[in-house]
């Protein structure tokens, strides 16, 4: 670091930390990350407090997840639909931190801080199980201070070496930034074109809750593959009649238990469909030709106040002559 950006973290750093962690917390893309780093290295020197870095960041971590956590818990399905469409992986977002939450309950509130993407999909999760607000913040605070402590730590401990990095980045100078944000910008910009083009591919194969309904009406028998969650599930036991509730882990080894000849929907809780379109497209180059993802899920389904049930057909079985979905009628 030069002297400028060493004296100017001296007289302001903790409420540039503050700031910092908090907007990062609440998911706009600010790198607090760094200036912990940067504060770890300065206490090393002697011109930072650790104490009251961790204090600060554990605090700015805790305002924004609260947050969060109580838009969830009014806001509910609407405001991750809204954090998956700002995702660049809508189709994962969602699910992996519903299983990680659904998996290790309080334990996952903290685990998610050192994932990204969890890590603001999670408090919202939190809000939608019902989790009361001290578990919550004794889950989350924990997680928080573990956050602050491992990156302080690693700024104390290699703090020669961010001191040089610093250095060798001020003589490049504006050059590095430069590079830094080209870089960026090429790979948020092929995530989305890798996200776009998903959609585009699968956009024409969508079948709709009316169509669906009118396949049933005249006789057809679709086989109906239910891929949300566990978590989601628990939550929402409701499904459409009928249909195979199948982890989304399970697709590939079960496939050969699909059938060729019927008309194979698939749904799950994503926004766009994100995840039922991924597998759609893995089907179909497995040789399923008539594989559909049904368009706005089950929400769609019961919108068009179409039968649900609460029943589950789980297909998922560790005896090996667990029966063929083919062999149904």
């Amino acid at each position: 670091m030069s002297p400028e950006h060493t004296q100017f973290l001296i007289a302001h750093g903790l409420t540039i930390l503050f700031f910092a962690v908090l907007i990062e917390q609440l998911g706009l893309p600010v790198p607090a990350v760094p200036l912990m780093l940067a504060a770890g290295a300065l206490a090393a020197m002697g011109k930072f407090s650790l104490v009251l870095g961790i204090t600060v960041t554990t605090f700015a971590c805790l305002l924004a997840d609260i947050s969060w956590f109580y838009v969830g818990r009014y806001q509910g399905n609407r405001v991750l639909g809204f954090l998956c469409r700002i995702s660049l992986e809508p189709d994962s977002c969602v699910r992996k931190s519903q299983n990680v939450f659904s998996r290790f309950g309080f334990w996952g509130i903290p685990i998610a801080k050192f994932v990204p993407g969890m890590s603001l999909v999670v408090p919202p999760l939190a809000g939608m199980s019902g989790m009361r607000l001290v578990q919550f913040i004794l889950a989350d605070g924990f997680g928080a201070v573990l956050y602050g402590l491992l990156f302080f730590t690693l700024g104390f401990v290699f703090s020669g070496q961010i001191e040089q990095i610093g250095a060798a980045l001020s003589d490049i100078g504006g050059r590095a930034l430069g590079l830094l944000a080209l870089g960026l910008g090429l790979y948020i910009g092929f995530k989305f074109w890798q996200r776009r083009s998903l959609l585009r591919e699968l956009q024409s194969a969508r079948i709709t809750a009316a169509e669906l309904q009118q396949k049933f009406a005249a006789g057809e028998n679709p086989l109906i593959l239910d891929l949300r969650s566990r978590m989601e599930k628990q939550r929402d036991p409701s499904e459409i009649q009928g249909a195979i509730d199948l982890v989304l882990e399970d697709v590939e080894k079960r496939r050969h238990e699909f059938p060729h000849d019927r008309d194979i929907v698939v749904y799950c809780s994503c926004p766009n469909e994100a995840t039922a379109a991924r597998v759609a497209l893995m089907l179909q180059r497995q040789g399923f030709t008539r594989v559909r993802p049904l368009l706005g899920g089950l929400d769609a389904w019961r919108e068009h106040n179409r039968a649900l049930e609460t029943t589950t057909t789980v297909l998922v079985s560790t005896e090996p002559e667990a029966p063929s979905v083919t062999s149904q009628p």
